[in-house]
């Protein structure tokens, strides 16, 4: 083993031996760990890697998959939160070299509440940075042997999801059949892998296993088309993002139900003569924004989205009532219910 790879795996034996007095780590203590992994992890003596990398890392995030992996954990008999610290750093890596590459091809300012990597340091140094906590992923997963499995499926789907969106965009033909694919790919695949990590680690059943990734799966519908909605409806200042950034490039939940299937869209046209007014002239996606909310795609989105979590939640029915069952439960209200 290079010198390098024996520092590295003492680093992460540092990290997630880390607990209070010696004692078994609580959820949040292990949320504070990963994150102290994922700051580790990227140090390099390229400065530029490893500032943009640390600069979202640092600005933080809802941290929904690594609290997932470590609940499907500890509710398949896990008892040791720190030894899963790798398997939720690497998740949410992988989630974060995501966004990162998102931001690049919508052209993204904010992320997070700061500057994206790709505005502070530019399109080619964002490229690398993405590229950099995607190789990284590969060192965290290294020890887990089969689990790498579930995990290269994921990230598989995940960029064919990403890859169909992009090409929906450009084809101008996002219907609700393609949008499904996307989401299911591009987002629901990493929430199902978080769910079936935890399980596998924690050397669950079959059934238990593929019974978390089913409410992984469905988590993860309707996490992002609450986050489209939010693109549409949310406040920056709670986003930390940008909006209207989805229904400016036709992507998203509701530019997929606006859709009429012949090509265009519902609010594709330019605002008509009566709403050429300051407001729609300074900013014509407020004319876009109108229509959709008033056509009922937004509404529309949000029952969807409540369809997935009561398909969610059935899920847990293969489980007896338990605080841990009660905790997964509670992800799916902070999903939906979200604002931010």
């Amino acid at each position: 083993m290079w010198q390098a790879d024996v520092y590295f795996f003492h680093k992460v034996l540092k990290v997630t031996n880390t607990s209070c007095g010696g004692s078994t780590m609580n959820l949040e203590q292990a949320l504070l760990a990963t994150d102290d992994l994922m700051w580790e992890i990227v140090e390099t003596d390229v400065s530029v890697l490893q500032e943009a990398s640390r600069h979202i890392i640092e600005a933080g995030g809802k941290r929904v998959r690594p609290r997932l992996l470590f609940l499907s954990y500890e509710l398949c008999g896990g008892t040791d939160l720190a030894q899963a610290i790798p398997l939720a750093a690497a998740i949410e890596l992988v989630h974060t070299a995501t966004l990162v590459h998102d931001d690049i091809n919508d052209h993204g300012t904010m992320r997070r509440g700061r500057v994206t990597v790709n505005e502070g340091w530019g399109r080619t140094f964002a490229l690398l940075t993405g590229d950099f906590l995607f190789t990284k992923v590969y060192q965290l997963m290294a020890p887990f042997k089969d689990l790498n499995v579930t995990f290269a499926e994921a990230t598989v789907a995940l960029v064919e999801g990403e890859t169909l969106q992009a090409q929906a965009a450009k084809d101008n033909n996002l219907n609700r059949q393609i949008y499904q694919q996307i989401v299911a790919k591009k987002t629901a695949s990493l929430f199902r892998a978080s769910a079936m990590l935890g399980a596998q680690f924690a050397g669950s059943n079959r059934a238990e296993i593929e019974a978390l990734g089913e409410f992984g799966f469905y988590l993860g519908l309707a996490f992002q088309i609450t986050d489209d909605l939010l693109d549409l409806t949310g406040d920056p200042r709670l986003t930390g993002k940008d909006t209207k950034v989805d229904i400016a490039q036709g992507k998203g939940v509701a530019s997929a139900i606006a859709h009429n299937g012949n090509g265009s869209n519902t609010y594709a046209a330019v605002a008509t003569a009566e709403e050429q007014i300051p407001e729609f002239e300074t900013d014509p996606i407020l004319a876009i924004k109108r229509r959709l909310i008033e056509g009922g795609a937004v509404d529309e989105g949000r029952q969807m989205a409540n369809i997935l979590a009561a398909q969610a939640k059935a899920t847990l029915d293969h489980f007896e009532p338990s605080e841990l069952r009660s905790q997964l439960e509670g992800l799916i209200n902070l999903v939906v219910n979200r604002n931010q």
